[in-house]
């Protein structure tokens, strides 16, 4: 994956429930990272084709690997104003330098 292919911004982020001092809690966002991903919607490939009988994945966003950040399910992707679940992620090709991120996108108001 060349440099110049990733050329989409995207922030890793996380929820986080605060309790104030009077025992309300308070869920919040935390950024865990500010990336550049290489991103790819869905579309009629053979890729997509063979993967549209079990996911429900729109978009795959292919990023490096950030030292001290763990990707999981639990996090979720913000991209050009859109906000996506993320369905699974994969460790390109084994060798701990890319990570394949699939996600969906999330709108607001069901």
């Amino acid at each position: 994956m060349s440099f110049g292919k990733m050329n989409t911004f995207i922030d890793l982020v996380k929820k986080e429930v605060a309790v104030d001092t009077e025992g309300f809690k308070s869920e919040k966002e935390v950024t865990l990272a500010s990336i550049r991903a290489y991103r790819e919607g869905r579309h009629g490939s053979e890729r997509w084709a063979n993967m549209a009988a079990f996911s429900e994945a729109t978009d795959l966003f292919r990023f490096r690997v950030i030292p001290g950040v763990s990707v999981t399910t639990d996090l979720a992707l913000l991209c050009d104003g859109d906000r996506f679940e993320i369905t699974s992620v994969e460790d390109v090709k084994g060798r701990g330098m890319y990570l394949e991120v699939m996600a969906k996108v999330v709108k607001p108001g069901g």
